[in-house]
């Protein structure tokens, strides 16, 4: 039997201006080359039988399996490189096309957006290597690499027994199209496409989120402060921002602290549809991506159709109950 597993690494995650404009530290290539491996090492572990990574510009993932001592196989894919966020939608395509279904990522929200862009029919451990991480999680890779592994080899009747869950998503429908986001959708005032600064307080005005957390950073612990909502509600977060509005300190960026307005939140349902008028500027999970003109109006709805993410502690702890990490399961 195949048990692929497909690592998808974003060399620029955790490296972009946002960092340098806040408090955060700057995540190297080499050490996500060392997380690379590490998640190679625990599937292997558990009998993964394929690795798949892409080629690109900086090697991250081909040096760090390079001279691993291996039993899985690993491919290396190869397609024109436009050091954008497409590089990781053709990555993701080609790992589908493959029949590898299961995917370990290296990025942050941004990254998982561009995964889910691709494709939301997989299963999915988000490791965190960018800049505002609400989606990602800090999970020692050599575990991720383990689950990974576990799941590939068709162990986990993960669905079932509550070890992973569909992930919300925005779907958001503009003048000129549509796209998605994977915990915020931000109508900003006078504002531009493509600025990779931190976003400015008072041009906020509206936004809505799939997981508003208190121990966040970024758009979410706004409205996390004010009325929490998790991974597992079954609904998203409305917040009105502007003059007048009660001031809420939030960290919008590592150690980077802001005042703002806050006049009103309200919980929306699944499906429910949430109003954006211009002018402005619409931004998901971060990236500036959209005008929105005077007398434009866009639509954003949160669908609980987004890839399958694992509890990896629940996981682990299910596999050793049922005795899946013994030698005699493992290499049977």
């Amino acid at each position: 039997m195949n048990a692929k597993v497909g690592l998808c690494v974003n060399p620029m995650a955790g490296r972009d201006v946002r960092r340098l404009a806040a408090r955060a530290s700057t995540m190297t290539h080499e050490a996500k080359r060392d997380i690379v491996a590490r998640v190679a090492a625990g599937a292997d572990a558990v009998g993964a039988t394929d690795l798949y990574i892409a080629r690109e510009p900086f090697g991250i993932a081909s040096k760090a399996l390079e001279f691993m001592d291996l039993k899985a196989r690993v491919h290396v894919l190869e397609y024109p490189i436009t050091n954008t966020a497409q590089d990781t939608e053709v990555m993701i395509r080609r790992f589908k096309a493959a029949g590898c279904d299961t995917v370990v990522s290296l990025g942050g929200d941004g990254t998982n957006r561009a995964i889910v862009r691709a494709c939301a029919d997989l299963d999915l451990i988000a490791i965190s290597t960018g800049t505002n991480n609400v989606f990602p999680a800090l999970v020692e890779p050599t575990i991720a690499g383990i689950v990974a592994g576990l799941n590939a080899r068709g162990f986990l009747d993960a669905a079932a027994l509550g070890l992973k869950q569909a992930t919300k998503v925005l779907h958001v429908e503009t003048p000129r199209g549509t796209d998605i986001g994977l915990i915020d959708a931000v109508l900003l005032a006078d504002d531009k496409v493509g600025n990779l600064l931190p976003f400015d307080a008072q041009r906020l005005r509206r936004m809505v989120l799939t997981r508003a957390e208190p121990n966040a950073i970024g758009m979410s612990p706004i409205g996390g402060y004010v009325d929490p909502v998790y991974a597992a509600d079954d609904c998203g977060l409305r917040v009105d921002m502007g003059a007048g509005g009660e001031m809420v300190l939030a960290p919008l960026s590592p150690g980077l602290f802001r005042s703002i307005p806050v006049i009103a939140t309200e919980r929306v349902a699944l499906e429910q549809r949430v109003q954006f008028s211009g002018p402005g500027v619409i931004a998901l999970d971060g990236d500036r991506d959209h005008d929105l003109a005077a007398d434009e109006t866009a639509w954003v709805t949160v669908r609980r159709d987004g890839p399958r993410v694992f509890d990896t502690n629940a996981t682990m702890r299910w596999a050793v109950a049922e005795g899946m990490m013994s030698p005699r399961t493992l290499y049977a």
